[in-house]
């Protein structure tokens, strides 16, 4: 089926069991089109064709022409070969567009499948992301992902929010892990939609653990990590030959130990920081006391990839008071490191797109 033609008005007839055309179904019903359901009635799934009208199935020639010339596109889903027969020469008298498309999972046990979503800008999901999002009959989702088209890009599937701020879970991740299982095992298409990459500090694997325990197929499709997207969106290029050739994430949720900070901070090259800006007094404090250069560059990005990005630049000995005073707050990326300073000279297309709107803020 070409998704690019237009169905807004359009009547069209789907031909194939309810459950096996259900994903047909919702794409023609979110395109805004009035679907026609030509079913045995062999098969239910009442969430799918909630919107549409049921047809009975023609039993000869005539009934199947006069049906067909009532409807402007039918859809043929995973029906017999005797009803391709009769569909293919129907269309072909009344001269109506015939397609062709697969059936969707009707087995016992659906899958699962975690999407990382990236930073947030739907333009960075990827071609992989949006076939999955678009075969799914439920979307477990967080706050961080990209979900402001996400009825768009799942037409017709159930949107769950599970998404955490910070000191806040909304659903646990026990919780998140027993809802894909049961939603798979029931038969469910399932799609897991997390913001940047599921293994990045996603916790992506806990998930992937507990539907392989249950039986469950899962797949992973990767995502841009925050960690190198929303710095490069700043200017900031996490590695860059005879300044860093090397760098490293950390997660900031729990403050580092002495040792891990004397470790970090003997590396050298650039330091990413996940979720660090509530420890950012902490960490400072701590890679100094550990050795690093109280002028070595800080840089803390701010809602990467949104209209309210922001790029707070300082030092390590004046970060952490600067972003106190500037009321700096999640979702941000600390980068530590020389790399920093190119953030001046580069001219970075990914960085200004969406800045119009930003107030940088700098101090030397």
């Amino acid at each position: 089926m070409d998704i690019s033609v237009n169905l807004a008005g359009r009547r069209v007839l789907v031909v194939g069991h309810a459950r096996q055309a259900r994903h047909t179904i919702a794409r023609c019903v979110a395109s805004g089109a009035r679907v026609y359901l030509a079913d045995d009635g062999a098969h239910q799934d009442s969430r799918a064709i909630e919107s549409v009208v049921r047809v009975i199935v023609p039993s000869n020639r005539l009934e199947w022409k006069t049906l067909v010339s009532s409807v402007d596109l039918v859809i043929s889903v995973g029906v017999v070969p005797a009803t391709t027969e009769a569909l293919e020469r129907a269309t072909r008298e009344a001269r109506i567009w015939l397609t062709t498309e697969p059936p969707s999972p009707t087995l016992p046990i659906g899958r699962v499948t975690l999407v990382g979503g990236g930073p947030g800008d739907g333009q960075l999901l990827t071609v992989a992301a949006l076939a999955a999002l678009r075969e799914a009959d439920v979307v477990f989702f967080d706050r961080l992902g990209p979900i402001a088209r996400l009825a768009e890009w799942a037409p017709g599937a159930e949107l769950v929010n599970v998404g955490k701020t910070p000191g806040h879970h909304a659903v646990n991740q026990t919780e998140i892990q027993e809802l894909l299982v049961e939603a798979s095992l029931s038969g469910k298409t399932v799609v897991r939609l997390k913001g940047g990459d599921p293994f990045v500090f996603g916790r992506g694997g806990e998930e992937v653990l507990a539907c392989s325990r249950a039986g469950v197929p899962v797949t992973v499709v990767s995502g841009v990590t925050s960690a190198i997207a929303v710095p490069g969106a700043a200017g900031i290029p996490v590695t860059h030959r005879e300044i860093s050739k090397l760098f490293t994430v950390v997660s900031g949720h729990v403050p580092l130990s002495e040792s891990e900070l004397l470790h970090l901070a003997g590396l050298g090259g650039t330091i990413v920081v996940l979720m660090g800006v509530g420890t950012l007094p902490h960490l400072t404090a701590g890679l100094a006391r550990a050795g690093m250069s109280a002028s070595m560059p800080v840089a803390v990005v701010e809602k990467g990839f949104s209209a309210s990005q922001r790029t707070t630049r300082a030092t390590l000995g004046d970060i952490a008071p600067l972003a106190s005073r500037l009321g700096v707050g999640s979702p941000a990326v600390v980068v530590f490191g020389e790399v920093v300073r190119l953030s001046e000279q580069l001219d970075v297309t990914a960085a200004t797109f969406l800045q119009d709107a930003a107030a940088e803020l700098t101090i030397d």
